[in-house]
């Protein structure tokens, strides 16, 4: 393979595809309707971040939003935080969905598969009757509008009409994935003090089994706001519930409400939708409260006009209930698309499993990881050639910055004509801020544009704005799909604090991003741990880039470390290939490839083999409790291990602390 250069242009639109695609419907119709002409995209993004309330009203007219009540003005106030949109309109978000039942009962509206189960499907009228049978068992639970109800389940369509149904009724929904540990999940789900629980009796990840009924037995214990638990059985059959309270069987849930008529409660545009939850990697996790309307015209927006999604999509991505991609898959179903769930080991029982799932499905767009992307390079398959993926159009990246040998792979093993879009977004807003645009080119390592509506710049340390320089990510216009609030943080106090305190009235999310002069971007990881040599700030990705090209090397981290003398010292941490010992050479390989590929001034004061990178349930590596731990804070406050997916991983960082006066 060449060396991957970033900006190189790896693939372009045709002709026909600009044409066919729902961005280019929704520029004809505002031309024709509004009598607003566009030449390209860069003209239309300026146009929705400069007049927002005319771009976000034509979202609710031309996508036909159905509201019992209208709204009284499209945008209260501009200020951060406190923006009020849409106000006096009521609706509701499910209600969206089942608009494209009417025509499809009979086709496929999940498709799934997993570990423990085949591929199968659920068609629109199965969804549409199990929704409505499960929001009557719900409501005979005594669960009504503004209760909480959690779901400790994997990724399968159970989770979906769960959802749903909850939604239906204005009920609040949060879910984790059942491979969060107890801890974990208290610290979740105890803040919002639920009245349901749904939860699996355990599941299967990489071929081994995990039992998870003593798990629910602590949640009860810990959570002592709940009424009912709803289990359902997955990985066995007739899962023992002797030891549970108040439980009750997903079927008989269900049998006892068949043909239950599904209505939809009106709720006002900011009624909370579902409660997601920052990282937690420090303190409680933060608990972001979305709304029915601002989640509804987001995503919208996104699948239809920036993912290309509509009535014809298979659409994936790989993820679990723990992550917001859950979330946004399940938004798939707003575009008309079939969702696919799989549940499982995306390794297991090697790397083609996925893809092997993308041909049998009929898969037109594949989303995942960046990581695992980098994964399939690493393990040397080839899907293009060994699987039948003609149906795929798009795949999607987001979680860590693409970096452009990754880029480079897919067009060379996956397909040389699809269209690869790398994402950026957040849990805090549910959406991707800087993504894909399918009038676009792709271009190597970098994300082809910022998304309509949402005001991304890179800021310098004083608030001016940059072009072509790696500066904060910041937006500086409201979303509607800002939390309305932090749970428990009743004056607003942690929710300024969190996005606000840096640049007061901009949101600043957290990243290093370079905004290009045509309005492409690329991401540079997480700025507060960020590397600061000498005055030249470098993302962690880019370093992480280098460091991987070195083929004994399975995994890094890197941290700058401020000592108290004033001096920083810049030690990596790597993790081999078995049997692999790190000796000078392999010391030296790894500094002149960082050299070359990053920049001399990164070069590392030194290199240390540990057992593991510790990194978050959702695969972030943990940058900042490492350092913080390397400090001298002590593990437990830098970092909870009930966040981490490999706790035992922050044993080697605790014994080095030591060495760097920590």
């Amino acid at each position: 393979m060449t060396e991957a250069a970033e900006g190189t242009p790896l693939w372009e639109p045709s002709e026909e595809f600009k044409e066919n695609a729902n961005i280019s419907g929704y520029m004809e119709w505002l031309e024709r309707e509004k009598g607003l002409s566009f030449d390209d995209y860069g003209e239309l993004w300026e146009w929705s971040v400069n007049e927002l309330k005319e771009f976000w009203a034509s979202i609710w007219e031309y996508f036909d939003v159905q509201a019992s009540r209208p709204y009284e003005r499209v945008l209260g106030s501009h200020e951060m935080p406190g923006a009020k949109w849409f106000e006096g309109a009521e609706l509701n978000y499910a209600e969206h969905v089942f608009r494209n039942a009417e025509d499809r009962l009979d086709e496929p509206a999940v498709m799934q598969q997993s570990e423990l189960r085949p591929l199968s499907e659920v068609t629109w009228r199965e969804l549409q009757e199990q929704v409505g049978a499960l929001a009557a068992g719900l409501k005979d639970l005594g669960v009504e509008r503004g209760d909480r109800v959690v779901a400790y389940v994997p990724n399968v369509p159970e989770a979906i009409v769960a959802f749903l149904a909850c939604a239906s009724l204005g009920a609040v929904w949060s879910s984790c994935s059942p491979d969060f540990g107890v801890g974990s999940v208290v610290d979740r789900f105890a803040q919002i003090e639920p009245k349901v629980l749904f939860a699996v009796d355990g599941y299967r990840y990489g071929g081994k089994d995990h039992d998870r009924i003593e798990v629910l037995a602590r949640l009860q214990e810990e959570i002592p706001t709940l009424e009912k638990t709803v289990v359902l059985p997955y990985l066995n059959e007739e899962p023992e519930t002797g030891g549970l309270e108040n439980v009750v069987l997903w079927d008989d849930l269900l049998s006892g409400h068949e043909g239950a008529e599904l209505e939809f409660e009106q709720v006002p545009f900011d009624h909370p939708l579902w409660v997601l939850y920052s990282s937690g990697t420090t303190g409680l996790p933060k608990a972001i409260v979305q709304g029915h309307g601002g989640i509804l015209l987001e995503h919208l927006k996104k699948m239809h006009l920036h993912m290309n999604l509509s009535s014809g999509d298979r659409f994936f991505w790989f993820t679990t209930t723990g992550w917001m991609m859950w979330n946004v898959v399940v938004s798939g179903l707003l575009a008309g698309s079939t969702v696919l769930t799989y549940d499982g080991n995306p390794g297991y029982p090697d790397m083609n499993v996925l893809w092997e799932f993308a041909g049998e499905t009929g898969m037109t767009c594949f989303g995942t990881s960046a990581g695992y992307l980098t994964s399939c390079m690493k393990a040397g398959i080839e899907p293009g050639r060994d699987y039948n993926l003609s149906a795929l159009e798009s795949i999607g990246s987001t979680g860590s910055p693409l970096p452009p040998e990754g880029f480079d792979w897919v067009y060379e093993n996956v397909k040389d004509d699809v269209w690869l879009f790398s994402t950026s977004g957040g849990t805090d807003l549910c959406t991707a801020f800087v993504g894909g645009c399918p009038l676009l080119p792709v271009r190597s390592g970098e994300l082809q544009c910022r998304s309509l509506g949402a005001k991304v710049e890179a800021f310098d340390e004083d608030g001016n704005s940059l072009v072509d320089e790696v500066g904060e990510l910041v937006i500086t216009e409201p979303m509607p799909s800002m939390p309305l609030y932090l749970w428990n943080d009743p004056d607003g106090e942690r929710y300024r604090e969190s996005y606000f305190d840096v640049y007061p009235g901009v949101w600043r999310h957290g990243d290093w991003i370079k905004v290009k002069p045509d309005g492409s971007a690329v991401i540079y990881g997480r700025s507060d741990s960020t590397i600061n040599r000498g005055g030249v700030r470098m993302g962690t990705a880019e370093i992480y880039r280098a460091v991987d090209k070195v083929e004994e090397v399975q995994d890094s981290l890197v941290v700058d470390i401020q000592k108290q003398d004033g001096d920083a010292i810049m030690p990596l941490f790597v993790v081999l290939e078995e049997g692999v010992e790190l000796d000078e050479d392999l010391e030296d390989r790894i500094k002149k490839s960082i050299r070359e590929s990053a920049s001399p001034r990164h070069v590392p004061n030194e290199i240390l083999a540990v057992h593991d990178v510790p990194r978050t349930l959702n695969g972030k590596k943990l940058e900042v409790p490492v350092k913080k731990i390397l400090s001298g804070k002590s593990p437990e406050e830098a970092a909870s291990r009930d966040s981490l997916s490999n706790p035992e991983a922050l044993d080697d960082f605790v014994e080095l602390a030591g060495r760097y006066g920590g």
